[in-house]
């Protein structure tokens, strides 16, 4: 069977498939909201239009929508699209607020949502597609394994059990094994090559000398095969890895996760001021001196409780909650328990409802906390927590947040066992390493309808 290699088009091919999708659906909605196309050119709208494609064109490259491998899962990269979809429509708010005209809102609303409909569903479709193809054995690369050893069989194992990825492996290479998988040594790779079509050479360090590796790569580069070089790295903590070169000194980096990355960082930050200002304005700013009132009228003291927290970079920052206890001498030392006395009747009403971490959007605007993120501890209870807990400072590589992952999986309120606070910590990591836009919108989506259903777990 013959290797029908198009992959090389496919980039090109996404891009101007997705423009022209862009591009129809939005010629779609405007002549259903105007009936022609007469003097479409001249109007504000053409303007739009051309908006439209070079705020796309800057999203897909600047997430990195099309540069996909065939080991991307699918959902890796529907997130991406998701993620180019979720700027674009920042991107048109911006042009929008900056330009001061105003369109027919409809007409945007309606092209954008047609838009990112028919791109989710075109580019899942094709990726289904590609992948029932390699499946069948087209769209295929022939590959070989040098060195013989437990990476060699995983990935052995993962190619043949994975045939969507459109890899044949035609024989595994080594020196020193005798098992009848072996296909020859390591010096008649080269001889197997010039005998066949083979696109890639995975070498495993542990079990392939670097003189051999030199070869191989010198060899490859003089053929048209792509070397993979395989360090043994399974023993070694975190997913996230970068290969950084120290002048010709190559260096595995281990990144705690995603939110390390400069442009990563910019979209959370500009999601938390977008989200914190629409509520502060919207919400907080009658709510706020509702809640003064109540808050006063039922025991003396502030309205507000004012605590140092642990934040990024285990740095302190004063973290605003309303208050919903009296005020006692114990409230920087003691975690609330239930059915704890120093909470008052509308202190409970509050933390049941989440109402409490409010204020935190001033915390949040300030730049000492996220809208998502592990949830701040108090300093003392950080330093006890390093200390029982492994790995319990990695939630602190990002910003504290107001609502977490670990709070929607049911870990919220008193951490009164070592079994609990480990998960609750277990689930922080997982956000930290995993981080992306729709993560964060679908904590917000639950914690939101956590507050409306009640939380169990709050007192």
């Amino acid at each position: 069977m013959q290797n029908i290699g198009y992959s090389k088009y496919q980039k090109t091919l996404s891009i101007l498939t997705d423009i022209a999708i862009l591009n129809v659906s939005y010629f779609s909605i405007y002549i259903y909201h105007f009936n022609s196309l007469n003097a479409f050119a001249q109007s504000r709208y053409f303007e739009l239009l051309l908006f439209y494609n070079i705020a796309w064109f800057f999203s897909v490259n600047a997430l990195k929508v099309y540069d996909i491998s065939r080991t991307n899962s699918t959902e890796d990269t529907v997130k991406r699209l998701l993620n180019a979809l979720l700027l674009f429509l920042i991107l048109i708010f911006a042009f929008l607020g900056l330009k001061g005209i105003l369109y027919n809102k409809y007409l945007i609303f309606q092209s954008y949502v047609l838009t990112a409909f028919l791109l989710t569903i075109s580019n899942i479709t094709v990726i289904a597609l590609l992948k029932n193809y390699r499946r069948k054995g087209y769209n295929f690369r022939n590959v070989l394994i040098a060195g013989y050893g437990e990476i060699a069989i995983d990935l052995k194992e993962y190619l043949m059990n994975n045939p969507q990825l459109g890899y044949k492996l035609l024989g595994i290479f080594d020196d020193k094994s005798d098992s009848n998988e072996i296909k020859g040594n390591i010096k008649s790779i080269e001889k197997f090559c010039a005998e066949s079509v083979i696109h890639e050479i995975y070498c495993c360090l542990p079990y392939i000398e670097p003189r051999q590796v030199r070869r191989l790569i010198k060899f490859s580069e003089n053929n048209f095969i792509k070397v993979g070089i395989i360090p043994d790295i399974r023993g070694f903590p975190g997913k996230n890895v970068e290969v950084s070169l120290y002048d010709f000194i190559p260096v595995l980096n281990f990144r705690p996760g995603p939110l390390e990355d400069q442009f990563n960082a910019f979209i959370k930050r500009s999601f938390d001021l977008l989200l914190s200002i629409l509520v502060l304005v919207c919400i907080l700013s009658w709510l706020f001196p509702l809640f003064a009132i109540f808050i006063k009228l039922e025991s003396p003291g502030p309205a507000l409780f004012i605590q140092r927290r642990t934040g990024r970079g285990n740095k302190s920052f004063r973290c605003y909650k309303f208050r919903t206890m009296h005020v006692n001498k114990d409230a920087n030392q003691k975690q609330a328990t239930r059915d704890d006395a120093r909470i008052t009747r509308f202190g409970r009403f509050l933390r049941r409802t989440n109402l409490d971490e409010m204020p935190q959007f001033f915390n949040v605007l300030k730049g000492e906390m996220s809208v998502v993120g592990p949830r701040p501890h108090m300093l003392k209870h950080t330093e006890e927590f390093t200390l029982a807990v492994e790995k319990f400072m990695l939630r602190h590589y990002v910003k504290p947040g107001i609502t977490g992952l670990a709070q929607i999986k049911g870990y919220r309120g008193e951490t009164n066992t070592y079994e609990k606070l480990k998960n609750r910590v277990k689930l922080d990591r997982f956000y930290v390493a995993n981080w992306s836009l729709f993560f964060d919108i679908r904590i917000i989506l639950l914690t939101t309808y956590s507050m409306l259903k009640g939380d169990k777990n709050a007192f």
